[in-house]
């Protein structure tokens, strides 16, 4: 008999047990295009193909209407998102799934158009000088409005009910988005936070807003179900900067999660080509695994021979797949049988409808 793949391995994680350690990666897909941004029959659908993973994490939902920065994405925070998000961890679990929620907030990475003309909130007044799509196409971002400390506290809270909702709606645990020059990513950074209180200057008070957050939404879900996403060497896009700062804030954030008996900490592998820039980790699994006492999740283009030996080197618990997952829902099953791998269409990776979403072909169906 063959040696079973360590991706194929059951994992204990906290109080669940994941029957794979192939984790579907939150991928926003903008297919909630209705009035109430609330996921669909077809959300439930998708994901349910996808129920083989041993564990899902939704996209990213906005935790309130000043969250929002990309058209058609579900949010967490109306009656209606609640009971559409619970028609697809209904559907998940039917099938054995286990699936987490992502709960967004973008910050500046957004448009006065998604917020009746008022500006996006961010750390602090800094453009990012990216490009958003809303409701009329691509546009430029703007000069963000820097959050009042009372604006600090909503936008807690704005979690706080967020993952009240997410339990309402029958999610196993939720995952705290502070990743890809979103929010709290803002935050962490010194291009974009330039604040003298207590949210800006030292490593303690750039993280401060997440571990806040932390602390208001376990109350709703206990530590072991909360994970929490983090790309440390992002740079040059998003509107982030990295600069010799940044991995030590990052270094201090992630063993101040060792106080947390959380879920899980998922880390990116670098989006781009840093090899030129110094100050940067190239090697994000191996620089982080010693850091961290907990379950770690890596992403990033892992395939299946790099999930599995990225596992055997120690470097990491658990693997989430993004594109592989869009274009094979019965992903794990086949690394099971070594089979090949559909490509993805990325022409249809945002675009309202089925095509693209829920019409790939499992191994069988083919």
């Amino acid at each position: 008999m063959s040696h079973k793949q360590n991706l194929l391995t059951e994992y204990k994680m906290g109080d669940i047990t994941l029957k794979n350690r192939v984790v579907m990666a939150p991928m926003t897909r903008s297919r909630a295009d209705n009035e109430d941004s609330a996921p669909t029959d077809m959300h439930a659908e998708y994901y349910k193909q996808r129920s083989g993973a041993g564990l899902i994490i939704s996209e990213g939902s906005q935790v309130s209407k000043r969250a929002v920065g990309y058209i058609n994405t579900p949010g967490i925070h109306n009656p209606e998102q609640i009971k559409g998000w619970k028609k697809v961890t209904e559907a998940v679990h039917d099938e054995d799934g286990k699936i987490f929620m992502q709960l967004w907030h973008v910050g500046r990475i957004s448009h006065p158009d998604f917020h009746n003309g008022d500006k996006p909130i961010s750390a602090s007044a800094v453009n990012p000088n990216a490009e958003v799509y809303t409701p009329d196409g691509f546009k430029d971002t703007v000069t963000p409005k820097e959050m009042t400390r009372d604006e600090i506290k909503e936008t807690v809270q704005e979690f706080k009910r967020a993952a009240k909702n997410a339990v309402d709606a029958g999610f196993d645990g939720i995952e705290i988005h502070s990743s890809n020059g979103y929010l709290f990513h803002q935050f962490f950074n010194n291009s974009s936070n330039k604040r003298t209180d207590q949210y800006g200057g030292s490593d303690e008070n750039k993280a401060r807003i997440l571990f806040e957050v932390f602390d208001a939404v376990k109350v709703f879900f206990p530590e072991n179900r909360i994970g929490v996403r983090l790309n440390p060497s992002l740079h040059k896009i998003f509107g982030m900067t990295a600069d010799e700062e940044t991995i030590p804030t990052f270094e201090y954030i992630v063993k101040r999660l060792n106080d947390y008996d959380l879920a899980y900490l998922h880390l990116s592998e670098p989006f781009n080509d840093i090899s030129d820039v110094d100050f940067l980790v190239k090697d994000i699994a191996k620089h982080f695994r010693p850091l961290y006492n907990g379950t770690l999740m890596i992403n990033s283009n892992f395939d299946q021979e790099k999930g599995n030996k990225v596992i055997e080197d120690g470097d990491a618990d658990l693997v989430a797949y993004g594109k592989l997952f869009i274009s094979n829902p019965d992903l794990p099953k086949r690394f099971e049988k070594n089979a090949k791998l559909a490509d993805w269409d990325k022409d249809t990776f945002y675009v309202p409808g089925e095509k693209g979403y829920t019409d790939y072909p499992t191994l069988e169906e083919e």
